[in-house]
């Protein structure tokens, strides 16, 4: 018996995850400027939804779940977490976290295999990008102005600002986007969360809440990661089809 050629849909997501890769190795794997960063975010959604209205509802209902993590390599709770959200729901995943067995934090994405590879990918570039602006941030007047003892917290507070100030506007963007969908007469999120949701009962994941706790932050240095994470802006590009 000869194996089956691959579908046209199995294709197609493996085009698109391989595009994906090849935005990671330009930009988290080797380094990139903050004008590549912004455009290699504006393409992730533009290669998101153009997969997603390239699919019918049945075509959307036969493709699979899987699950990407992740792994801070830190036991306590990094500002990057308030990120994680904005980033599942941009792509249409759940998420949630977990320890591993060392006691590591890992953010967990569970959605079609599009999706949580687009949110692993985004997650590893607002992770650079936010270590990359405190880097520029902790060479400024401002930081230096902060007693030694004080850094630490200037640090957390600079990065929780920015991510804030990313995850909103990655929420706004994700808002246009399904109204532009619902105008052309797809309800592809309230489709694509029954999706999930059914394998996540079937496999019997359960979730909790967690219990906020509240952080020590410097004013100064939250609204200066906030500052830096306004420039986090995605503008689209015509799409060169490449």
């Amino acid at each position: 018996m000869e194996p089956m050629p691959p579908s046209a849909t199995t294709s197609d997501l493996d085009k698109l995850r391989a595009r994906i890769q090849a935005l990671r190795a330009k930009t988290v794997e080797n380094g990139c400027t903050e004008d590549e960063a912004l455009s290699a975010a504006a393409k992730v959604a533009e290669l998101l939804d153009r997969h997603d209205l390239s699919l019918t509802d049945i075509e959307t209902r036969d493709e699979k779940c899987e699950r990407l993590e992740f792994v801070s390599s830190r036991k306590k709770r990094i500002p990057l977490e308030g990120c994680i959200g904005a980033i599942a729901a941009f792509c249409d995943c759940r998420t949630w976290r977990e320890k591993t067995a060392t006691g590591e934090f890992r953010y967990v994405f569970f959605g079609l295999r599009a999706d949580v590879s687009a949110a692993l990918y985004l997650t590893e570039l607002v992770d650079a990008a936010v270590r990359a602006e405190l880097g520029r941030y902790k060479t400024s007047p401002a930081y230096l102005r902060f007693r030694h003892n004080e850094r630490h917290m200037s640090n957390a507070s600079f990065a929780l600002g920015m991510v804030d100030s990313i995850a909103s506007k990655l929420l706004t963007l994700k808002a246009g986007r399904d109204e532009n969908n619902r105008a052309g007469g797809r309800h592809l999120v309230i489709l694509k969360r029954s999706i999930v949701e059914a394998e996540l009962n079937r496999l019997g994941v359960q979730f909790r809440p967690i219990d906020g706790a509240s952080r020590m932050v410097s004013s100064i240095a939250y609204e200066a990661g906030g500052t830096a994470g306004s420039a986090f802006v995605v503008r689209g590009k015509p799409d060169s089809g490449e």
